[in-house]
């Protein structure tokens, strides 16, 4: 059904079930591409930016991420070249990533609390809008133990 699927994980203990729902619906691992964006320090926090070195504390989450994704993608027998660590906003560079490889579907969590994030995570709302490929969103968090 699909060539080429994008899986965005935030890297959380949710992000094993958004992988697995991907890895079912591509049936095998050469479809699929993952996907982490680290957005920019400076908009994630509200600091003195003169308390800190921005582009120091930039790199040591860039550098977190990819080394998290690089593990999780080996073990699925995801090669470096289909593991990709972006800086930005979530939504646009996702879609940017899905026109640029030619992907016919995103897979993303989602596990929004109030009003249409009830439906859709925050993430997964901003990733729709503009979005030229099938987007599944599958629901993660929010379960009982």
């Amino acid at each position: 059904m699909y060539n080429t699927i994008i899986v965005a994980v935030d890297l959380s203990k949710d992000s094993q079930n958004v992988i697995n729902k991907a890895a079912e619906l591509a049936g095998d691992a050469s479809k699929l591409h993952l996907v982490h964006v680290v957005e920019p320090v400076a908009a994630a926090y509200s600091m003195d930016i003169y308390a800190v070195n921005i582009s120091e504390l930039q790199q040591e989450a860039i550098n977190f991420a990819e080394q998290k994704l690089e593990k999780v993608g080996g073990e699925l027998g995801i090669g470096k070249d289909r593991v990709h660590t972006l800086l930005g906003a979530p939504g646009p560079e996702i879609r940017n990533l899905a026109n640029e490889i030619g992907a016919d579907a995103i897979v993303i969590g989602s596990h929004g609390h109030s009003g249409w994030k009830i439906l859709l995570g925050s993430t997964a709302i901003k990733l729709l809008h503009g979005a030229t490929c099938d987007v599944l969103t599958v629901h993660v968090g929010d379960e009982e133990d």
